[in-house]
């Protein structure tokens, strides 16, 4: 039984050995009547092998030389089994002011209402125009299966730096409060993709504070608060081709959104919404976050000139879809709004 722990040992020690052959710096004594050898080791706490270690014991230890390397978990393809179309003539225009004559000046020529819910705020916060913020007109269309919201912007590049958000906000209800909000965060691509884009729930009505269009901060809320979309990977999608964006899409169409029919159904009030700066869907509104005299404004000769925390945002009046209505709905465009 001797014999065969010593043998046991040895041969434990031989591997020992053999693992360590390209070490720098451990000294091996293979037992009294051998000559102690240097092989070497790495600049690292080794374990220590007894020679009376069990077989189970030496595996433990030899096995800590070489950890397995947690491989990353790979993310799961998404199957699409309807894509929009490629192909979009636009909708009616909806225009919106642009501050890219005043631009030089660091000033938006006129546009942003702070009292009834409108900015025309496409500068960084030291009044540097930023013209992938800035609305020029946004209009939709819709085959039988999607609408197509789109934005022309005064800039053609909505992979800008700055990390641009764009966004559209849907009210079912025509009541001024928005219901849900379809936003996509860059990188954007060329063609159709639902990874970057999210849909997120207003709860408990209080995007609009208490009036749904006037300014009314400091009111307490978080806006659209629960999400219902995630790029058809989140664990409620679904409906994995619920929402896209894609870019470039045409001279009116420099950012495209494309959500379903069948989701939003056939009568809502639409706008839409660029955000470089907040980027918080959680203090939309803002107006009704941030009082004017915190937010700051952009234009020349106001009291609150220049921009302070609210800037790197423009938005627009909200257009009707399917129905005519009283011509009166809080936020709507209408030719006295319109610019």
């Amino acid at each position: 039984m001797k014999k065969n722990n010593s043998i046991i040992a040895f041969s434990l020690i031989l591997i020992f050995v053999m693992l360590a052959c390209n070490m720098p710096g451990v000294t091996i004594n293979l037992g009294p009547d051998s000559v102690p050898a240097t092989v070497p080791v790495a600049a690292t706490d080794l374990p220590v092998i007894s020679a009376s270690a069990t077989p189970a014991e030496a595996a433990t230890a030899t096995e800590s030389l070489s950890p397995t390397p947690e491989l990353p978990t790979p993310t799961p393809a998404i199957s699409h089994s309807l894509i929009p179309s490629t192909i979009v003539k636009p909708g009616n225009l909806i225009l919106d002011v642009v501050s890219v004559d005043t631009a030089a000046e660091k000033r938006a020529p006129y546009g942003d209402s702070y009292q009834i819910n409108r900015f025309e705020r496409p500068f960084t916060q030291d009044m540097t125009y930023v013209a992938d913020l800035d609305i020029v007109s946004f209009n939709l269309a819709y085959d039988e299966k999607f609408f197509y919201v789109s934005f022309e912007l005064v800039g053609t590049d909505p992979n800008n730096d700055l990390g641009i958000n764009y966004g559209v906000e849907l009210d079912k209800n025509a009541d001024g409060f928005g219901d849900m909000i379809i936003i996509a965060h860059p990188p954007y691509n060329v063609e159709w993709s639902t990874d970057n884009v999210q849909i997120f729930e207003d709860t408990n009505r209080d995007t609009g504070g208490l009036s749904a269009e006037k300014a009314e901060a400091p009111l307490p809320g978080d806006g659209y608060d629960t999400l219902i979309f995630d790029g058809g990977r989140g664990a409620d999608d679904d409906d994995p081709d619920l929402a896209w964006v894609r870019v470039n899409a045409g001279n009116k169409a420099t950012v495209q959104i494309a959500f379903k029919k069948s989701w939003i159904g056939t009568k809502f009030m639409y706008g839409v919404i660029t955000d470089g700066g907040l980027m918080s869907i959680a203090d939309l509104d803002y107006v009704d976050r941030f009082t004017e005299e915190e937010a700051g404004s952009p234009v020349r000769g106001e009291k609150n000139y220049p921009l302070k925390a609210l800037y790197g945002v423009d938005n627009v009046c909200r257009e009707v879809f399917g129905f005519t209505g009283t011509k009166q709905e809080p936020q709507r465009c209408t030719p006295l709004r319109q610019p």
